[in-house]
């Protein structure tokens, strides 16, 4: 895990990717009232990726959480785990609710899935570019698996967040009460 200020020193030339998960976006969509949050920051110049996620109300205890990657048309379809397998590193596992916030050194070939280095190249640098280039087309999305739904039960695609909406690097440590309050209003615009 990189320290928090070498995350926030390589963020000048990252972009951010925010998504919103829920059980009608999953493959096959299902009726979950599970509701999560994330903001995945990426810079393949300085390695770091940075997630920051929150969920509630999953129907199953948490199992697993990673980003797949590259789906054959944007905001569609299924892919592969591109991050670490089985799970992030320190996600919350066998709770309903959580959060999490964790960086990565893309250029360790442990920050990724070994079928994901083997299809683009063997090497994390192939990784990086085909990682960026899925962020960028839309390919890319966030899910969380639980005992209730081990393929997956709540969902998200990545999608990069307008330059006005993404925090200054030193303000992404206030990024994990802000994905809650994410979570409070998603659930509420849900409801009404």
């Amino acid at each position: 895990m990189l320290c928090a200020a070498t995350a926030a020193a390589g963020t000048a030339s990252a972009a951010t990717y925010t998504t919103i998960l829920t059980g009608p976006k999953e493959a096959p969509p299902n009726t979950s009232t599970g509701i999560g949050a994330a903001a995945v920051q990426f810079d393949a110049g300085t390695h770091v990726l940075v997630v920051n996620a929150a969920f509630s109300a999953l129907l199953g205890d948490s199992t697993a959480a990673h980003i797949h990657c590259c789906t054959d048309a944007p905001g569609l379809g299924t892919a592969g785990v591109a991050t670490e397998t089985p799970t992030f590193g320190d996600f919350p596992l066998g709770v309903k609710t959580g959060a999490y916030s964790h960086s990565f050194d893309t250029s360790l070939a442990a920050s990724w899935n070994p079928a994901f280095l083997s299809a683009n190249g063997g090497t994390t640098a192939g990784a990086e570019a085909a990682f960026l280039a899925g962020l960028n087309a839309g390919e890319a999305y966030l899910n969380i698996h639980s005992t209730s739904y081990p393929a997956g039960e709540i969902r998200g695609f990545l999608a990069l967040a307008p330059v006005s909406a993404v925090p200054e690097p030193g303000s992404f440590a206030v990024l994990g009460i802000g994905l809650p309050a994410m979570l409070l209003l998603a659930r509420r615009r849900r409801k009404g």
